[in-house]
């Protein structure tokens, strides 16, 4: 039996190290190519040794687009993305997996249903409403602000003990709250002009609502046994604490693989930032990349030491985080 075993073993990884070797070739050539002169991409044969241009190609790369300033936006970016995104797909994904609520089934759908509308159909109005009408979306911002205050409000009438049998003055509150002080908001937000262009938050907010990240949340937060948060809740526990003590801690590893994910869509996106960013200080690394390719002139050594900075790091970080990237990916398979 262990003769067989070894035997499978052995086919196995002799079909599988040629692939490998396959999907690791351009990444090794890209390292070549940077440690090359710009003219060596064009050479026969192709060189498959690394050369001594690695710095002056980091020279050339640091002068035409200030990279390190564009590395540093990138990371910051993305990591902001990636926190933000991570708390706000995290609340949403455990109501919709652990409350009960009047909706729930419609307003999940529609969650699902933003993942089949192409990003190039709403890139054009996410634009003109980041970049012509930031006072729109200020507005919209405050009235979600307003409204969220007033289901935490509602919320926390609901689950007080002392407070749940006057539900009727939540309600009452939360209108004279939305009279008195949201509609003047509103009113005074659409006088003032935020200009979001060129700015981080630009980049940020309009990809903070990730409709795949509520999908996975809510399916990990099912895979948590439903009587811990009710034992929780007869000892008296608020419901923040529950999900803050009790059921963050039980998908972690779930979301360690979203944030793996989150951070790596937001440090690969070239479209959107370079609309909203024209700032050469505010560009980020894919862009900076994206404009050593002119009409006249490519800057491929510049190119290939650009791509080893932001490639290599990620993916070395990636074979030392996977175990708990596949931890994540499978945590949601069981349902309590």
């Amino acid at each position: 039996m262990k003769r067989q075993l070894w035997w499978r073993s052995l086919w196995l990884h002799l079909f599988l190290t040629p692939l490998a070797l396959l999907w690791l070739a351009p990444l090794w050539l890209m390292f070549v190519f940077s440690t090359q002169p710009e003219t060596a991409i064009f050479s026969t044969p192709t060189p498959i040794l690394p050369g001594n241009q690695f710095v002056a190609n980091l020279q050339s790369l640091q002068s035409d687009t200030n990279f390190l300033r564009t590395l540093f936006n990138s990371v910051m970016i993305a990591g902001i993305y990636t926190v933000l995104s991570i708390f706000l797909t995290s609340l949403a994904g455990y109501a919709f997996a652990r409350f009960q609520f009047w909706g729930k089934g419609l307003l999940f759908s529609l969650v699902i249903a933003t993942l089949t509308i192409p990003y190039f159909a709403v890139v054009i109005p996410q634009f003109i409403l980041v970049a012509r009408e930031a006072k729109t979306l200020l507005a919209i911002l405050i009235g979600m602000a307003v409204f969220g205050g007033i289901a935490f409000l509602l919320v926390w009438l609901r689950f007080s003990p002392t407070l749940g049998r006057v539900m009727w003055l939540g309600y009452a509150v939360a209108a004279l709250a939305y009279l008195f002080f949201g509609v003047p908001a509103l009113r005074e937000a659409m006088t003032f002009d935020f200009r979001l262009t060129n700015t981080w938050w630009a980049v940020i907010l309009p990809a903070l609502a990730n409709s795949l990240g509520v999908f996975f949340m809510r399916q990990s937060f099912l895979s948590v046994p439903m009587s811990l948060l009710e034992a929780a809740r007869i000892d008296g526990a608020s419901e923040f604490r529950i999900f803050f003590r009790i059921a963050i801690p039980l998908v972690l590893p779930a979301m360690a693989a979203l944030a793996i994910v989150l951070f790596l869509t937001s440090w690969n996106d070239y479209l959107w930032p370079l609309l909203v960013l024209s700032d050469r200080e505010m560009q980020t690394a894919p862009v900076a990349l994206g404009s050593l390719i002119g009409l006249t002139r490519v800057s491929w050594g510049g190119i290939m030491v650009g791509a080893v900075m932001t490639t290599l790091p990620f993916l070395v970080l990636f074979l030392f985080l996977q175990r708990y990237f596949i931890a994540g990916i499978t945590a949601g398979g069981v349902k309590d």
